[in-house]
């Protein structure tokens, strides 16, 4: 990319600052799993899965879009959580064979942000996403797979220009890529962050200006939870508001 051989210099050094200079949250507190009968949830992810910018996991990604969920079935959503800060796909990847995993119908993964931050090259990143997806589907049993898109982050905070502007086209190219890829794959699925979370990214982040608040966590379960019951029928699952017979 003749960008970033202009701007190797610049985007080098201002990576660097970044790195000594950033504000590191920990990850949401609280148990990574619940036991549920509607809808079992396996998410697959980095440090945005794992909750950073929340206090506990009720608070999360997780626990928010288990809560969505099961106000719209009637019934408690399992859900099991392997994820961790600073993950790439292929770390995911990596996590999920050593974990145990328990049986799931949707896997959801969140992930693709450190891969642009690491320069991985996209075939990676989507060889190694298709890896989860199949190892998910044996291991747990899935039927569903949602891949969330990489976050705008052109519009991150924590990231100076043209840096920002850098891995925000990279983040765009990546998901043009997954598109692609999950093209004629009826089971698989990419959902973009909801508008409002682009067009409104620094009120919803948290103080280190990189992951998503509790009230951007919750537009996050929100989309995510309206995507799955698109799926009610593949997924054998009652419509909104009835109990599983």
């Amino acid at each position: 990319m003749i960008a970033k051989v202009l701007l190797g210099p610049v985007l080098l050094w201002q990576g660097r600052r970044v790195r000594a200079t950033a504000l590191r949250l920990p990850e949401a507190t609280g148990p990574r799993a619940a036991p549920g009968a509607a809808l079992r949830l396996l998410i697959v992810g980095d440090s945005s899965a794992a909750g950073v910018g929340a206090a506990h996991q009720d608070e999360a990604l997780a626990g928010q879009l288990a809560r969505v969920l099961a106000a719209r079935l009637g019934q408690p959503v399992g859900w099991q959580l392997v994820a961790a800060s600073g993950h790439r796909s292929a770390q995911a990847l990596a996590a999920l064979e050593q974990a145990d995993v328990a049986p799931a119908d949707v896997l959801i993964t969140a992930l693709g942000v450190n891969d642009v931050v690491e320069q991985v090259r996209h075939a990676e990143t989507l060889a190694a996403l298709d890896r989860i997806h199949a190892l998910a589907s044996a291991r747990a049993g899935v039927r569903v797979c949602i891949h969330c898109a990489a976050p705008p982050m052109h519009r991150f905070p924590l990231l100076p220009q043209p840096l920002r502007w850098f891995f925000g086209r990279q983040a765009a190219r990546l998901n043009a890529a997954l598109a692609r890829a999950l093209h004629g794959q009826p089971h698989r699925h990419l959902l973009h962050l909801p508008e409002a979370m682009q067009r409104d990214a620094a009120r919803l982040m948290a103080a280190d200006g990189f992951h998503p608040n509790p009230a951007g966590y919750a537009l996050w379960a929100e989309a995510l939870a309206h995507r799955l019951m698109q799926e009610h029928r593949r997924l054998g699952l009652p419509g909104p508001n009835h109990s599983r017979t």
